[in-house]
């Protein structure tokens, strides 16, 4: 009884902590993901488990912002839905067919790429957009290719999106949050569609984990606003770091 009362409280705070960081300013898998695996899940099934307990709370954030919702550089949400979506069917497939012994050992290194990218992301996405520009051909490419990652991992996408579009548009951060939320969103409705097809989630954790996250979503939309962003990235950066270290010491310190 306590180890099961200590992993509900587990995933319920990694849940609603998830949803809020999502809501907030994104990498909310890395919390839901090792609180996973700490309460005994195997990776794959913890991956697949962390993106559907997720994606309700993701769809939550986006219900809030719908009426922001808009293209990006002169190019339709729609457009940009097929191909989010369209990559995130492919990277789930691809997930589907690694090897769980593969992802384990690619686990620390997808978490610490991720983990780079969100602390760093925004600041290289600025200074690329000083001297590259790319067309929208290009911008559908690589948003197809954010799909697949999405699908098949996911950590620090929303950050890796908004990167890529400041090489399109010089529009603000703040108007391209809503369709940071959909296409996010999107790319986790289909990959979760696909990973229960598979029969690779745990149901128990799962549920436990999508409430906290429609709590967490819900708080995170409404009250995200009214936090200083700069103070919310150092804050869930850090945390990330020490997630990704907790991950390399279980993978290799042992």
């Amino acid at each position: 009884m306590p180890d099961m009362l200590g992993g509900l409280f587990l995933l319920t705070g990694a849940g609603f902590l998830s949803g809020t960081m999502n809501a907030v300013a994104g990498g909310g898998s890395f919390v839901s993901f090792p609180a996973l695996i700490l309460a005994g899940v195997p990776s794959v099934a913890a991956n697949a488990s962390s993106t559907v307990a997720l994606f309700p709370g993701a769809l939550t954030s986006a219900w809030v912002y719908r009426r922001d919702l808009s293209g990006i550089g002169g190019i339709s949400l729609p457009i940009l839905l097929a191909c989010s979506l369209a990559g995130g069917l492919a990277g789930a497939v691809l997930l589907l067919s690694t090897p769980i012994a593969t992802f384990d050992g690619l686990v620390p290194w997808l978490l610490l790429f991720a983990t780079l990218t969100f602390a760093f992301g925004r600041q290289i996405g600025t200074k690329l957009r000083r001297s590259v520009r790319i067309g929208r051909l290009s911008t559908l490419a690589l948003q197809f290719a954010l799909g697949v990652y999405g699908g098949y991992f996911g950590g620090a996408v929303g950050i890796m999106m908004l990167a890529a579009w400041s090489l399109l548009t010089s529009a603000s951060l703040a108007a391209l949050q809503p369709a940071r939320h959909l296409l996010n969103s999107a790319m986790n409705t289909v990959a979760s569609l696909l990973f229960i097809a598979g029969g690779l989630v745990l149901w128990r954790q799962t549920f436990i984990l999508f409430v906290g996250a429609i709590i967490g979503g819900y708080f995170g939309a409404h009250y995200g606003r009214k936090i200083d962003p700069v103070k919310a990235r150092i804050v869930i950066s850090c945390l990330n770091a020490c997630m990704t270290a907790l991950v390399f010491w279980r993978t290799f310190g042992r």
